[in-house]
């Protein structure tokens, strides 16, 4: 009796914080020069090394702690709805639940990214005191093999202790094209996180620029079963997006990346994406409106094979306005990325 009241009470929190959670990105949408979604890193180390995976190392410090709540301050200038913490592991951060606090303290929403290894049940609970809105754990296998140690064998147990002491959403990722053993563990995976109460999704794995890797057979198999388990998550509202690319096919969309949504890495500049760095470059604490705006009308050559869903989640809600300008240079090859539109 008492668990099923707690699951209720627990049921009706949730509802709630997803209502304030919508309202302040409807609020953000309705300001094309606001971001929607920023990446952040405040650790570039990580404590696993999978094979597809170009966005760690084993060596770097983490971000000074007082630079990161600078970087934290001029997001929330920006108007920024949404700040998501990645890596590398960004557990790795010995000040990270401090960090998390400050973003909730300056009105933003906070999701986090982590491979999962670290989260035992006093870290779960920290979590929670600090504010913590959403987490997503990559899961890739079953088994772990050479290609990736993100295995539901080893993280079974993290994802009981979330089921049991999480106040916060969680969602299961895979990646199909990751070229691990098992492919179809993807689904094993998805049932497993939606037995536990928690969201499932899953993305198609991409090249060092962001572009599409070919599938086999048996992953866009894979791919199509797990459409067909139904919608798992409501952060992937439009799964056309991720269905046209698993079938080699593009997309005809507006990139707003380096507006609607921007990577920041750990020296603290702003890139497209995680994957096309250096464009435009520019750091944090100089990036402003005009910029933002800027970008918002720049067409990026590179969207039309991109698989990096959540640069077009942010980027949907600006379809109907703003059409987008050709970059002034010449458009290069598929594989690289267009050069920097200069500032005005």
């Amino acid at each position: 009796m008492l668990r099923a009241a707690l699951r209720k009470v627990g049921g009706r929190r949730g509802l709630e914080k997803s209502a304030r959670e919508w309202r302040t990105v409807a609020t953000t949408a309705l300001h094309e020069d606001r971001p929607l979604l920023v990446h952040i890193v405040p650790m570039r180390r990580c404590n696993l090394a999978c094979t597809y995976c170009n966005e760690y190392d084993d060596h770097s410090d983490p971000v000074p702690t007082d630079v990161m709540l600078r970087r934290i301050d001029k997001l929330a200038e920006l108007g920024t709805a949404v700040v998501t913490i990645s890596g590398g592991e960004p557990l790795l951060h010995p000040e990270l639940d401090r960090i998390i606090a400050h973003i909730k303290q300056r009105g933003m929403v906070v999701t986090l990214i982590t491979n999962g290894y670290f989260l035992v049940k006093k870290r779960i609970e920290a979590l929670n005191e600090a504010g913590l809105d959403r987490l997503q754990i990559s899961i890739d296998n079953v088994s772990p093999d050479e290609v990736s140690k993100k295995s539901l064998k080893v993280l079974d147990r993290k994802l009981q202790y979330l089921a049991e002491l999480a106040r916060f959403e969680v969602n299961i990722n895979s990646v199909v094209g990751a070229k691990v053993d098992h492919p179809e563990d993807a689904l094993t995976i998805a049932k497993r996180a939606r037995a536990l109460g928690f969201t499932a999704t899953m993305g198609v794995i991409h090249d060092g620029t962001g572009h599409l890797e070919p599938l086999s057979d048996v992953e866009r198999e894979t791919f199509d079963a797990f459409q067909r388990l139904g919608r798992l998550s409501l952060t992937r509202f439009n799964q056309t997006f991720q269905t046209r690319l698993a079938q080699g096919e593009p997309n005809d969309w507006r990139c707003r990346a380096g507006s609607r949504y921007f990577y920041v890495c750990e020296d603290g500049l702003v890139h497209y994406c995680s994957q096309q760095r250096d464009y435009p470059g520019i750091p944090l604490e100089e990036y402003g409106k005009d910029d933002i705006r800027r970008e918002h009308r720049t067409e990026k050559l590179c969207a039309p094979y991109c698989t990096i869903a959540c640069v077009h989640q942010a980027s949907a809600f600006d379809t109907w306005r703003s059409p987008q300008t050709a970059a002034r240079f010449e458009a290069p090859p598929r594989d690289l990325v267009p050069l920097r539109v200069p500032r005005q």
